[in-house]
Order: structure tokens, then C-alpha cells, then sequence
């Protein structure tokens, strides 16, 4: 079965195609293109929604014909035809939805509508080590950083979840503060890598609380606070702020992780999203799951960001597990906020 995914939650347009085969363990990334945004939204600071709609217009017609043609494919030849339904901006959102649906009416193909974190959820079932049922997961993509349970696909439990900022927010938000450039997440971990992570004494909010919730408004406001303190001495101590935020930031993310698998009594941990390709994260993560005979595991860094191939798998993979069946009503909607323990099983 040939499954083509469509993404276009927010800044990338990815388009990919996956082959699932009747006895095979997993499905297999066959082809897979992938537009940035970054460039164009660098000159704001920031994503600008409107823009955003309008690039994936652009875009992704030709990621279509350019998955088909390295797959050696028509058209013709796909069964199913899968999109990001939700969460997103929901200007974007409809340009992949819309396309899908006029794709699959117009070749008589059945459609199906993915939730984007169980996209990056089930990520890392594409790499060279995927992990097995059941595992708590991390999920660190754009405004979102959760802790999931997971005992199978369409089945999700909530652990904890960010009351104010995200993870993926917190290092955007510091990298402007500092006047790093866009995206900010990014250039504030190269800049860290030549700083003293313990230069500056930065909050760790609810890290000694019980719950499993996370909070980074605060460590953005002490990072501001720092900023103005240091004035003229900014740029020669930024890369020190830069490593400290990061070590913050960080800290949280993986004792929060090692605490969630210690509550649930499961032994392997799997990290999802854009955070999740940050090295202080992995190498941090990989220490603390060795201790506790835990395995971590991760999608291949190039899979970290949204992409198609995600939203392809995810399809896939609900499809093997009867848990989806596709439309062919041509009828369809996005969900710019849709949590993910309420997708359907």
C-alpha cells in the first residue's frame, strides 16, 4: 500500500511517500521533500500566518511532483492520501487539507486527516532503531512539550503537559532577548556550545513540584532580567547566558523524562519534535536512561522538524492498527487546537 503525507502545520511544507507492505514489521520512507520557510520569516523575528499560507501554496504542488518522480510513481498508483488535520496555524493547515482532499476526489483515493504531534509521536518508528510498545514519550515540538504515555498506537495518556511556554518557545524567546538570529532555538545551541552553562544561576520552574507539568515563562523573564543587567558586557558574555538558558532548559527536560519513567515503571523513553535534535538534550537524556537500564530513542535528526514523512507513517501505522479507516467523502476540517489524548482510537 502506497500512502502519500502532506504537512503544512506551520513553517515547512513536507511532502513524503511511504510503502506498507501486509506482513512487513514497520513501513518503510520511500521518497520525501521538504520546503523552510526560515529564510522568508527571518526578516520578522517570527512565523507570520499569512505568509506562511501563501508559501505552502506555492510549494506544495511541485514537493508533490517531486516525491513522485523519485519514486519512479504516477499518481494513479497511490491508496491512500494523508494530511495534518491539527494542531497549526489554521490558515496553513487548510492548504495541505485542501490539497489532499482535491487530490484524492480527483483520483478517487481514500483520505485520512493526521494529528501533527502523533506525527512526531510515532517519528522515530522511521529511524534505523525504533522503539517498541509501550513508552513514555517526550514530546518538545514548536509550542507544545508534553509527556505522553504511550501503550499503543491511538493510545495516549497525558502525563504532563507546559502551563505557559513550551520548551521549543523558551529557546526562540532567549535567542530574541539576546538578539540571536531566526530561528532562534537553533543559534542559541551553537552559541552555547562555546559557554559556561553554570555562568549564570537560572530558575528551573516546577522541576522539584511532584506533577509532571513544565513551565519556562519564568526562565524567559530571568533571561531577560540577566540581559539587561549585563549591558555593555552582552556580547562578550552571551555564549555564557546562551549555555546557561540551554543547561536550563534542559535540566528540566530530562528530569521531568527520568521522573515520568520511574512513575509509569516503563524502561524506554522516545523524544519527538524539534528540541529533540538539540545534542546537550540527547547526550544528557542518553546518560540518565543508561542509569536507570532505560533505552532512549530518537528520529533521525533530519525528521526532528516537520516534515511529510511523519504525517505519511502516522497514517500508515493507524491503518495497520485498525484503528483508522480512510474517508472518501472528500469532506474535511482542520483542528488548529486539538489535543492529542483526544484523537480517536
Amino acid at each position: 500500500m502506497w500512502i502519500l503525507g502532506i504537512e503544512s502545520s506551520c513553517d515547512e511544507t513536507g511532502v513524503a511517500l511511504v510503502r506498507a507492505d501486509r506482513g512487513s514489521a514497520l513501513p518503510v520512507l520511500v521518497a520525501q521533500a521538504l520546503h523552510t520557510q526560515a529564510a522568508m520569516h527571518e526578516a520578522y523575528g517570527g512565523v507570520v500566518p499569512e505568509l506562511a499560507s501563501r508559501d505552502h501554496i506555492r510549494r506544495v504542488l511541485p514537493l508533490i511532483q517531486q516525491v513522485m518522480a523519485q519514486s519512479s510513481l504516477s499518481l494513479s498508483q497511490l491508496d491512500v492520501i494523508a494530511y495534518t488535520r491539527g494542531p497549526g496555524l489554521a490558515g496553513a493547515l487548510l492548504v495541505g487539507a485542501g490539497t489532499a482532499c482535491a487530490l484524492a476526489a480527483s483520483l478517487g483515493k481514500p483520505l485520512i486527516g493526521i494529528h501533527h504531534l502523533e506525527g512526531h509521536l510515532l517519528s522515530p518508528f522511521l529511524s534505523a532503531d525504533p522503539p517498541s510498545f509501550p513508552f513514555v514519550a517526550l514530546l518538545v515540538s514548536g509550542g507544545h512539550t508534553q509527556l505522553m504515555q504511550v501503550d499503543a498506537v491511538g493510545s495516549y495518556v497525558l502525563l504532563g503537559e507546559t502551563i505557559d511556554d513550551a520548551a521549543g518557545e523558551a529557546f526562540d524567546k532567549s535567542a530574541k532577548l539576546m538578539g540571536l538570529g531566526y530561528p532562534g532555538g537553533p543559534a542559541l545551541s551553537a552559541l552555547a556550545a562555546q559557554g559556561n552553562p553554570l555562568a549564570f544561576a537560572l530558575p528551573r520552574p516546577l522541576l522539584n513540584q511532584p506533577n509532571l507539568d513544565f513551565s519556562f515563562a519564568g526562565l524567559k523573564t530571568a533571561v531577560l532580567t540577566q540581559t539587561l543587567k549585563l549591558g555593555a558586557d552582552l556580547e562578550q558574555r552571551k555564549a555564557d547566558l546562551a549555555a546557561s538558558t540551554q543547561a536550563a532548559i534542559v535540566d528540566v527536560l530530562v528530569k521531568k523524562s527520568v521522573k515520568a519513567l520511574k512513575q509509569t515503571g516503563l524502561k524506554t523513553l522516545v523524544v519527538a519534535g524539534g528540541v529533540g535534535a538539540n545534542r546537550a538534550l540527547r547526550e544528557q537524556l542518553q546518560a540518565h536512561c543508561r542509569k536507570l537500564g532505560a533505552r532512549v530513542h530518537y528520529p533521525e535528526p533530519e525528521l526532528c522538524t516537520d516534515n511529510g514523512a511523519m504525517i505519511a507513517m502516522a497514517a500508515a501505522m493507524r491503518l495497520s492498527a485498525g484503528v483508522e479507516t480512510p474517508q472518501a467523502d472528500y469532506a474535511f476540517d482542520v483542528l488548529p487546537r486539538w489535543p492529542l489524548a483526544q484523537t480517536p482510537a
